[in-house]
């Protein structure tokens, strides 16, 4: 509970029958409820300025996810169950807190864990904003807008993709500029999105150093594969979890809910960190030379994360859903930090065109 938050913010520690964490709160205790998810390398703290500039009547949740910030160490992510642990936990916090209805933020991550809620609790949602969320069908290993798997055994995607020099230097605490994997040097190319820095980028890069690290963390374990990259993803951690090998029925489940939130769909022109050629997969780092062995584009495609999600999105409008896509210019991964007022413009209007529903 050390890590320092703006004013107007509250940093509690809060225990629920599944996880004890950190949970950063703001507004009036009997507001309209914001639950916000934050994504990969990241804790509640990036939320803290979006939180601060909701209107008043609004009562704002962030928690750090288990495996993240200051959530139990001891609480492991089972990937095999998808994002399972992350929407448990956040029902079992709202539950805590006497929220039975509310509406739900999720950045990246935070947005795959949203898309797993639409799933699992629609009723309980009254509206969601998916701000640069992943893809229903998760990261990695997929090769159009169904979601049609690469491989059977899903290679490229889960604990084997992130980069071990970044993993050894999140481990050291490392806060400098020295290597192109530092972690404040991939959040300032992959995430901030250049020329922006945010003004907190020290705080907002604490963040990222807390996170929770090993085999049943970050970056989780990961299998061998014959195929190429030669990985399959394992069980534990957010990456694994990431993986569309545990996505299951999920784009199904959603669309056959008959409880439908609103959903904001609010992303940056420039994000690299979630595109149809984004940075981290396997198949861009190939194309580019930096992935030995790649077996070429027919193979091994580049994932098609904006079109999985607007295909996504347009079934579940015909299927009865209603939901608005913004495209933020010149932003990148977090359009609600680098653009703030496009992104709140937005958001807040969402908020007041479906609050009439909170009871």
């Amino acid at each position: 509970m050390t890590m320092a938050t703006l004013p107007g913010i509250e940093a509690r520690a809060i225990s629920t029958p599944r996880l004890r964490t950190r949970v950063l709160l703001s507004g009036p205790a009997d507001g309209i409820p914001v639950l916000f998810f934050h994504g990969n390398f990241s804790s509640a703290t990036w939320w803290e300025e979006t939180m601060l500039q909701l209107p008043g009547q609004y009562r704002a949740v962030a928690p750090d996810m288990r495996g993240f910030g200051d959530a139990d160490p001891t609480a492991k992510i089972d990937a095999s169950r998808g994002m399972s642990d992350l929407v448990e936990d956040a029902i079992a916090l709202m539950d805590h807190l006497g929220f039975q209805q509310f509406h739900l933020v999720g950045v990246s991550l935070g947005g795959l864990v949203a898309w797993w809620m639409m799933a699992a609790c629609p009723e309980r949602l009254l509206s969601v904003t998916l701000a640069g969320p992943g893809s229903p069908y998760g990261f990695g290993a997929t090769r159009d807008e169904l979601g049609t798997p690469v491989n059977d055994d899903f290679s490229g995607s889960g604990g084997g993709l992130l980069n071990r020099e970044l993993i050894r230097l999140v481990g050291e605490g490392d806060r400098t500029t020295d290597s192109p994997f530092s972690p404040r040097n991939v959040l300032r190319l992959l995430v901030w999105g250049p020329p922006f820095i945010p003004g907190r980028e020290d705080e907002l890069l604490e963040g990222t150093l807390r996170i929770h690290l090993g085999e049943q963390d970050l970056p989780g374990d990961h299998e061998t594969s014959p195929n190429w990259p030669y990985f399959a993803p394992g069980r534990w951690g957010a990456t694994n979890a990431m993986s569309p090998r545990y996505t299951g029925d999920l784009v199904e489940r959603i669309l056959a809910v008959e409880s439908k939130p609103t959903v904001l769909w609010i992303y940056g022109t420039n994000d690299v960190a979630v595109s149809n050629t984004a940075a981290s997969d396997p198949a861009t780092r190939g194309l580019a030379g930096l992935l030995e062995g790649y077996p070429g584009p027919e193979s091994y495609p580049q994932q098609p994360m904006m079109k999985q999600i607007r295909k996504m999105l347009d079934d579940y409008q015909t299927s009865g859903g209603v939901y608005e896509e913004v495209a933020v210019p010149g932003a990148g991964h977090v359009p609600f930090m680098c653009h703030p007022e496009e992104f709140n413009r937005a958001f807040h209007a969402l908020l007041a065109r479906t609050s009439q529903t909170h009871t």
